[in-house]
């Protein structure tokens, strides 16, 4: 159980430290609102985590280069979420935006 924990804790903090290069708010593409600097994300070939340090809760999906489409999930307040990363295949993790309240549901 404490290997648990501290597996889970070290994958937070590289999780955290990594959301440093991406700290800065999305730019929106199309017709979407921006994202606010609250939101951040951290892109790995396994997983892209979502932070959120906002104040209510958000629904975000994370925007991939080859066009992958995820659903929107509900990113709680002070939260986190764990999205498919970017893989070993060229992909790239492009961004993150926030979704239409009923996108998704």
């Amino acid at each position: 159980m404490r290997s648990t924990f501290m597996a889970c804790g070290a994958a937070l903090a590289i999780a955290a430290s990594a959301t440093v290069a991406h700290a800065e708010s999305q730019e929106s593409t199309g017709n979407e609102a921006p994202v606010p600097a609250c939101l951040t994300y951290s892109p790995g070939w396994r997983y892209t985590f979502v932070m959120n340090d906002c104040s209510t809760a958000h629904r975000v999906k994370v925007l991939y280069g080859d066009g992958t489409d995820v659903p929107c999930q509900e990113v709680a307040a002070r939260n986190w979420f764990t999205f498919p990363g970017y893989g070993t295949t060229g992909n790239t993790v492009e961004g993150i935006v926030l979704c239409d309240p009923t996108e998704g549901a």
